[in-house]
């Protein structure tokens, strides 16, 4: 596997992605309704090319195929951080995790933060992160929760 920076010829796929994995998430975590107004169904794959042309991620592919992607703001913020359904728990986001964290280190960052998802939370907790407040965020008519999530960066450390 190789974490690469995002290229714009991966734009549609990343696009597929982020909605696969949406809506693999259990129905009784977050309903049909809730990943729909998460995730729309088609992906707006132009809204999708220009947020990754601003974002550039990191991207994770695995033998020619684009298996997760990360994205992280300059203030430390993570965006995003998604992978196959196919893929999960095979390590694809620890290593986009562990990329990131290092960039984090590198440009000099005090902290990363990030507003994690039901199922995203057990794995940022695990990786040092706590929880500062929960959320609910209103798309498209739906109530989404979500957790706010910090973690200390201090020079020299890693995760």
């Amino acid at each position: 596997m190789e974490i690469t920076t995002y290229q714009p010829e991966r734009a549609r796929d990343v696009a597929d992605l982020f909605h696969r994995a949406v809506h693999a998430i259990d129905p009784r975590i977050y309903t049909l309704a809730q990943q729909e107004a998460w995730a729309p169904t088609p992906p707006d794959y132009a809204f999708w090319e220009q947020r990754l042309a601003i974002r550039q991620p990191w991207i994770a592919m695995d033998h020619g195929r684009l298996v997760g992607f990360v994205e992280l703001e300059p203030g430390g913020h993570i965006d995003c951080l998604y992978v196959d359904p196919d893929c999960q728990r095979q390590g694809v986001a620890g290593l986009l995790y562990e990329r990131v964290e290092a960039q984090a280190q590198s440009a000099g960052l005090a902290r990363l933060y990030v507003e994690a998802s039901k199922i995203a939370r057990p794995f940022f907790e695990h990786r040092g992160f706590r929880v500062l407040c929960r959320n609910e965020i209103r798309r498209h008519g739906h109530g989404l929760v979500n957790f706010t999530m910090e973690k200390q960066l201090s020079s020299g450390s890693s995760s």
